[in-house]
């Protein structure tokens, strides 16, 4: 039973969540659109390395910022402070190369794992952790990782991270089990956050959760049309809230597969995988760009980042 000052605590975190997170849903919106746009594109191009990103270490997750100038990855590279760290690379355009990656810190990293990033404009950053929360034990074998948030500020530090909250006391979309691939869009119903998760079931699915009034977010749904029984995670989905990319293995290798929303019926179109990039290798944690013309993911069992691009057409 709660004492009085464990309850007082417990309700003082909760409305400082909803303070930060209903900040977040005000930041998302001015980059997020709530409406599709009338963009249709080209077929993906054959892929390439990212080596200006690329080491000999496993270098994963890759995702732009909503405005192309920075490229976030998680790696296990020199210099960080734990078993995988989250860095980031900036360019001063689109057109530009990436410069050198830049650790995030120890106000994000920690000597867990930190991985999938999500920036989402405004200085805000999802990132998921696998530091002990939501019912999980230190040393836990295998680690699981929960959403974190965060935002950077003007002069370039880091507010300290905070957990989205666990599904067990009501208060997040954090399972007990480990989350991966943080995804927030605004649409004309609701924003949603999407992310897979081995939720309850130990199977890795896709989840998608509504984010309420006051920033905080429901119990998160499986989004059934996405899943199968094979392993289904990482989701991203686009800006306008009408496509989606996520990895998965229901075909005997963990490929790429994408999706579209369809306004009519409230549903995502039955998946595909993205033949232009699938290969024998592993290709994991696709993400969309802003503008939508470039699928960035990580390829190999040593991985590397790669991208591939398309061209849009009006």
């Amino acid at each position: 039973m709660f004492t009085p000052a464990i309850v007082n605590r417990h309700e003082r975190a909760q409305r400082i969540l909803a303070s930060i997170v209903g900040a977040l849903l005000l930041a998302a919106a001015a980059v997020l659109p709530a409406v599709a746009d009338s963009t249709q594109y080209s077929p993906w191009g054959a892929p390439s390395a990212v080596t200006a990103v690329n080491t000999a270490a496993h270098d994963g997750c890759p995702i732009e910022s909503p405005n192309g100038k920075q490229l976030y990855i998680a790696s296990t590279r020199a210099g960080g402070f734990g078993k995988n760290d989250i860095w980031v690379a900036e360019r001063p355009n689109k057109k530009e190369p990436w410069g050198p990656m830049t650790n995030l810190g120890s106000a994000i990293n920690s000597s867990d794992q930190e991985f999938c990033p999500t920036p989402l404009g405004g200085g805000w950053l999802l990132f998921v952790s696998d530091r002990p929360a939501c019912g999980a034990t230190p040393g836990q074998t295998p680690p699981v990782g929960d959403i974190y948030i965060t935002r950077q500020r003007h002069d370039g530090t880091w507010d300290a991270p905070q957990d989205l909250g666990c599904v067990v006391d009501g208060s997040g979309p954090n399972f007990v089990g480990g989350e991966f691939g943080p995804s927030l869009v605004e649409t004309a119903g609701g924003t949603y956050l999407y992310f897979s998760s081995t939720g309850t079931s130990g199977n890795h699915d896709i989840y998608r959760s509504l984010m309420a009034g006051d920033g905080s977010f429901g119990t998160p749904q499986a989004v059934s049309e996405l899943n199968t029984a094979a392993v289904d995670q990482m989701p991203n989905v686009s800006r306008d809230g009408t496509e989606i990319v996520f990895a998965s293995n229901r075909g005997g290798n963990m490929d790429i597969w994408t999706a579209n929303f369809d306004d009519s019926t409230g549903l995502w179109s039955s998946p595909v995988p993205v033949a232009a990039v699938n290969t024998a290798d592993p290709e994991t944690r696709p993400s969309l760009s802003g503008d939508g013309k470039r699928l960035y993911f990580g390829r190999g069992a040593t991985a590397d980042i790669y991208v591939s691009n398309r061209v849009g057409l009006e």
